[in-house]
């Protein structure tokens, strides 16, 4: 039998199953589009990473909300030049216009076309359909991109009522969403409370629609990353809908729209550190029975929960936790 984590079969190599080959991504999505926050943004992941050990979350740099109207050119010209100046190691993405906007094609261009390279994804918004996603797939292969992932924004009834669809097209790797659009889309039906940090998680309609996406998500190992909090100032807020959207709502990820909601989404993501300890000592075990089925206080583990345990340690490092040493070695190399 193995003992050390270094000598036994990766748990991410043996632990197959249902999420086997799923979508792991940095739980947190940062967005900024004018180019002083841009800038400070790119400083800022640079800095955590070094803080952490890791890349903790994504830099997307907007061109839908930040291009000035008539400035779309210079807008995207300037997201390629930041991406490809972003330190080695950087998780940067570029979320362009929708795709029947007149500026879709030339962002594609311009920033794919060029630092298509550096990015992580390309962020649609709008998405309405399946044929939206093959659309910008299209696009991005045009500008010599043809393995970068897609994420999209879902805004509305019909795409809500499509996620599973979107969610299992293979260039897709997240669906985020878009609140205020879904609100504002039921012209008037759902109250302005919906939008707020307290509505949406208690309207119906709005609650279901979060619900769906995600379980649109998990049903294709993808990645659902749960909306904004408006009320950026106000830290309590977003830590308890963090909370909800990972322990309640099974979201994996979470917009920031402001350096200080970052470092409160990591914490409401991040495994509490009693589990991260039981994970890790019940990976340890079970590496050492060459991952047959073993008792821990007192209750049978098997590789169903294996993989739960293991999960649970990918995610305390995708969020910068100190992991115990006995798992370490597992992050230091990649699978084999």
């Amino acid at each position: 039998m193995t003992t050390a984590a270094g000598a036994a079969a990766h748990p991410a190599t043996v632990l197959l199953g249902a999420q086997a080959g799923a979508v792991a991504l940095p739980v947190c999505d940062h967005y900024s589009g004018v180019e002083a926050r841009m800038r400070k943004s790119l400083a800022l992941q640079a800095e955590m990473a070094q803080e952490f050990g890791a890349c903790v979350f994504d830099v997307t740099l907007d061109c839908e909300d930040g291009a000035p109207a008539g400035g779309e050119a210079e807008h995207a010209a300037l997201v390629a030049e930041l991406a490809l100046s972003a330190v080695p190691g950087a998780r940067v993405a570029a979320r362009v216009h929708p795709v029947d906007h007149p500026a879709f094609e030339a962002d594609v261009a311009a920033i794919v076309g060029r630092a298509g390279a550096r990015l992580c994804h390309v962020m649609v918004p709008k998405v309405e359909s399946v044929h939206d996603v093959a659309r910008a797939a299209q696009a991005l292969d045009a500008a010599g991109a043809p393995a970068l992932p897609l994420h999209a924004l879902i805004e509305s009834p019909m795409a809500v009522h499509r996620a599973f669809d979107i969610a299992a097209h293979p260039r897709v790797q997240s669906l985020s969403f878009g609140l205020m659009d879904f609100v504002s889309a039921h012209g008037g039906a759902i109250p302005a409370g919906g939008m707020g940090v307290q509505g949406q998680f208690s309207h119906p309609l709005v609650l279901r629609a979060k619900l769906d996406i995600a379980s649109a998500c998990h049903a294709s190992g993808k990645v659902p990353s749960h909306c904004v909090v408006t009320e950026f100032r106000d830290a309590q807020a977003l830590r308890q809908a963090a909370t909800r959207a990972a322990r309640e709502l099974g979201y994996m990820r979470m917009w920031s729209i402001h350096p200080d909601q970052i470092r409160p989404i990591l914490q409401a993501f991040a495994p509490p550190p009693q589990d991260i300890e039981d994970a890790a000592k019940i990976i340890a075990a079970a590496a050492g029975a060459d991952w047959a089925p073993i008792s821990f206080g007192g209750q049978l583990h098997d590789r169903a929960s294996y993989r739960y345990y293991w999960q649970t340690l990918e995610r305390a490092h995708r969020t910068g936790q100190v992991l115990p040493s006995s798992v370490q070695p597992y992050f230091a190399a990649p699978p084999r």
